[in-house]
């Protein structure tokens, strides 16, 4: 029976056009900010070094570099505040995780270009 309703609970806060993207691809992702009672969007852009969980709960890790300080982010995917993702490159990786980009700089945090 509790089964049941966290089922339902996860069918009802599944976004239906839900953001189609994978581990290490560039993305911008654009988030809705409230600040008092204004709202505007703001925009995160990075690589994508991980995807967990599944259904309502699922969420990805956006990396970037500002000013020399990495940065991540993680955002729910069928969260209402997340607006959209664009997805600037699509690159070929072999593994789930990109957490070793965190240790990388330069020319070595390159990801090969999908093909």
């Amino acid at each position: 029976m509790v089964a049941k309703a966290i089922a339902k609970i996860n069918a009802e806060n599944i976004k239906a056009d839900a953001p189609k993207f994978n581990v290490g691809d560039s993305v911008r992702v654009h988030v809705k900010i409230r600040e008092g009672d204004k709202e505007r969007v703001q925009v995160f852009a990075g690589t994508v070094i991980a995807r967990d969980g599944i259904a309502a709960t699922e969420t990805f890790t956006v990396r970037r570099v500002s000013f020399g300080v990495g940065v991540e982010k993680v955002f729910p995917v069928h969260s209402p505040y997340l607006e959209k993702v664009e997805i600037e490159r699509a690159v070929k990786v072999r593994r789930a995780k990109l957490y070793y980009l965190r240790t990388r700089a330069g020319k070595k945090a390159r990801l090969r270009e999908a093909t």
